[in-house]
């Protein structure tokens, strides 16, 4: 029995010495993420747990329900248990001031993911998506969409849609897409029917699907009656699924009225869906495992006394400091790519999608 027990604790001890360095616990990460209405925050939550984990690291995940008072108690409450960094994809990202103050007064670093923190001296990194581009890209395919579908149209009617107005990314994707049509626009190439554009009168509240489709339905009854919308710029899939939805309740997509060239961003699987049946023509595709690799990346560093990647320090300037950021590259999908994107990248499989 002695010998027996000597050879299991030798095997323990030995198996003990043979766990990698990082399976030692190195602290505890808040991570607070807006809501899981959306599947790219779901993803987004999961991926960094999954590789905070794999550093050693515990973490306390905490979605709002994009509920602002809800996520400020969220993050007041990692810091009162005392975590060791927070990871903070913003609701309203000028809303979280003093909470952060609190942070640093605590020696809490903050890493913003995603959506930059406004208003605060106390964000110390941001890591991102070049939002910018995701527009250029957006408003490319459009214009790609637009040439394919309608060539031998003088000048397309195009509807604008933007994000939500309380998320800094939103501006970027505007005025990135902007770049892109505006001159268009100048040219009489490009026609906003509606007249209507610019992120105060085209922003969607909490990127809110059913608050587009009703915007849309409105658009189509005062401005479509006698002639067809072309193209709709979608900064977000959520969006466009609810544009979808009004425009093929008008009738098109069916008959002679050919499908409007629709964007979206996130690749979520609805929307590939809907890109493969052709009601929507692109997306743009931001790989969240990458997002969280990089973020992973600069906690460990500035817990572990190292200095986090950046490749930006001139772009996100949040109103009290620019804020050194990471920004990963955007790819633009349509039905011609998704399955080389997504699949290759077995970001999704063939059975979630078909």
């Amino acid at each position: 029995m002695t010998l027996t027990r000597r050879a299991l604790g030798a095997t323990a001890l030995a198996a003990l010495l043979a766990l990698p360095a990082y399976a030692q616990d190195k602290g505890t990460i808040g991570i607070a993420m807006p809501t899981k209405s959306s599947a790219r925050w779901i993803a987004d939550g999961e991926n960094m747990v999954q590789q905070f984990e794999a550093a050693g690291y515990e973490s306390d995940l905490q979605y709002a329900e994009d509920d602002i008072p809800n996520q400020l108690a969220q993050i007041e409450n990692m810091i009162t248990k005392g975590v060791d960094a927070l990871v903070i994809a913003a609701i309203d990202g000028t809303t979280l001031t003093n909470a952060l103050a609190n942070a640093a007064a605590m020696d809490i670093p903050v890493v913003a993911y995603d959506r930059l923190i406004r208003d605060s001296g106390d964000v110390d990194y941001y890591a991102t998506f070049d939002n910018f581009q995701v527009g250029v890209q957006q408003a490319n395919t459009l214009v790609d969409g637009l040439e394919e579908r309608f060539p031998d149209q003088e000048s397309w009617n195009v509807e604008l849609f933007g994000g939500s107005p309380d998320d800094n990314n939103a501006y970027f994707f505007y005025d990135g897409a902007m770049s892109v049509l505006q001159p268009m626009i100048d040219a009489g190439k490009i026609q906003i029917v509606s007249g209507q554009s610019g992120m105060d009168t085209v922003g969607t509240l909490r990127w809110d699907g059913s608050v587009a489709q009703a915007r849309m339905d409105n658009l189509l009854s005062a401005n479509y009656t006698d002639r067809q919308v072309h193209g709709v710029l979608s900064p977000y899939d959520g969006l466009s699924i609810g544009i979808i939805s009004s425009l093929k309740g008008v009738g098109y997509g069916s008959g002679d009225m050919a499908m409007p060239i629709v964007t979206g961003q996130d690749a979520e699987i609805p929307s590939i869906k809907a890109i493969i049946r052709g009601d929507q023509y692109s997306t743009i595709f931001k790989d969240t495992r990458e997002l969280a690799k990089v973020t992973v990346g600069m906690v460990d560093a500035l817990l572990q006394g190292g200095e986090p990647q950046i490749n930006d320090t001139e772009t996100y300037d949040n109103g009290v400091k620019v804020v050194p950021s990471y920004l990963l590259e955007p790819m633009p999908v349509t039905a011609e790519n998704w399955e080389e994107v997504l699949l290759g990248s077995n970001y999704y499989t063939r059975d979630q999608i078909e």
